[in-house]
């Protein structure tokens, strides 16, 4: 397969966060079929959900070989290697790392949607993608990531210290 560009989420509320972000692209770098391109800054926001501590948040440019699928199967195993257990939904987790954009694909399959359906509502996800790729064009909108982060209300997102 050719090489392709793609954006992940990557987030985080326990533990030491920032620690397992860094580490997860780490280990996403060793990949063979994975070269991390570029990553943003850590941001903390508040939660979705229920009760729990805040997240830390970050996104990363990759270029891989993978198909979707084989990369979205590379995600969910460094979660787990991580030692994240899926209990509730938006509840808390040590990792969780989502295939956002593929290249220009739309994409939809029983385990996989691109774009992610929820990105162009997430301020924790828009913030920090606008950092590496604002110029990126969502393919379902036509619009811009720079675009997108200007059309929701990011008060709650804050650079992590």
């Amino acid at each position: 397969m050719t090489p392709a560009l793609c954006a992940i989420a990557l987030g985080s509320n326990l533990g030491d966060s920032q620690r397992t972000l860094r580490e997860s692209l780490r280990v996403l770098g060793d990949h063979p079929n994975i070269r991390v391109i570029n990553d943003s800054r850590h941001y903390q926001t508040a939660p979705v959900g229920p009760p729990q501590p805040d997240f830390f948040n970050a996104c990363a440019i990759l270029e891989t070989s993978l198909a979707p699928e084989e990369l979205l199967r590379t995600l969910l195993r460094v979660e787990a290697h991580s030692g994240r257990v899926r209990r509730e939904r938006w509840g808390p987790r040590l990792l969780d790392l989502d295939l956002l954009l593929f290249g220009d694909l739309v994409l939809t399959t029983p385990t996989l949607q691109i774009p992610h359906p929820r990105m162009h509502e997430r301020a924790f996800v828009l913030v920090p993608l606008a950092e590496i790729a604002g110029d990126w064009v969502d393919p379902i909108s036509g619009k811009t990531i720079a675009a997108l982060r200007e059309g929701v209300d990011d008060a709650g997102v804050v650079l992590a210290s």
